[in-house]
């Protein structure tokens, strides 16, 4: 039985048509590359919200960051290991590790803060990292460096939501301002 990509073109019973066999070869060839491509995007960029929970003292951090710039991000790290981030994945480790070197809260007495690793899911082309900093006092002193992504790309930019109480904050990382006072 014929492909309907052989029928179409066909102008008479045994003729040629504009798809033969032979001139779809390499496209069928080539189509799991095509089926398997991710457009990338143009900009990079994260997403991070921190809200402070009273009740419980912590800090509720979510921090948004396109997939394939994160797994860049950790090949880099890693010998250019190569990494395949998804749900139910092995690489939380690494993801743990790296988020740890990038989002630093300090106190005023220019102490890092304890971050707890909660995990991590995906959503389409982006991965959400989600982490918990106990957290007493105020804000006053308190400093944050996100350089999250920004060995990776030139361009990297990080906006960091902070939810304190009823104040609310927005900070923009880029190179040249990876630090802000909070």
């Amino acid at each position: 039985m014929e492909s309907i990509f052989l029928k179409k073109g066909r102008k008479e019973e045994g003729e040629e048509g504009v798809f033969s066999r032979s001139s779809l070869l390499p496209f069928l060839l080539f189509l799991p590359l095509l089926l398997s491509f991710k457009p990338k995007h143009d900009y990079h960029v994260s997403v991070t919200q921190m809200q402070y929970n009273a009740s419980s003292r912590v800090f509720e951090v979510s921090i948004r960051i396109f997939t394939d710039d994160l797994e860049k991000a950790l090949s880099q790290s890693h010998s250019k290991q190569r990494f395949v981030i998804r749900d139910n994945d092995q690489n939380d480790r690494f993801v743990e590790e790296y988020i740890r070197k990038s989002f630093v809260l300090t106190d005023s007495q220019k102490n890092n803060a304890a971050i707890k690793y909660v995990g991590k899911e995906q959503e389409a082309d982006a991965t959400w990292v989600y982490l918990e900093i106990p957290f007493q006092g105020t804000l006053n002193g308190c400093k944050l460096l996100n350089v999250t992504l920004m060995e990776a790309f030139d361009d990297q930019v990080n906006m960091t939501n902070v939810k304190f109480q009823s104040e609310k904050k927005t900070f923009l990382f880029k190179k040249g301002q990876t630090t802000h006072l909070l």
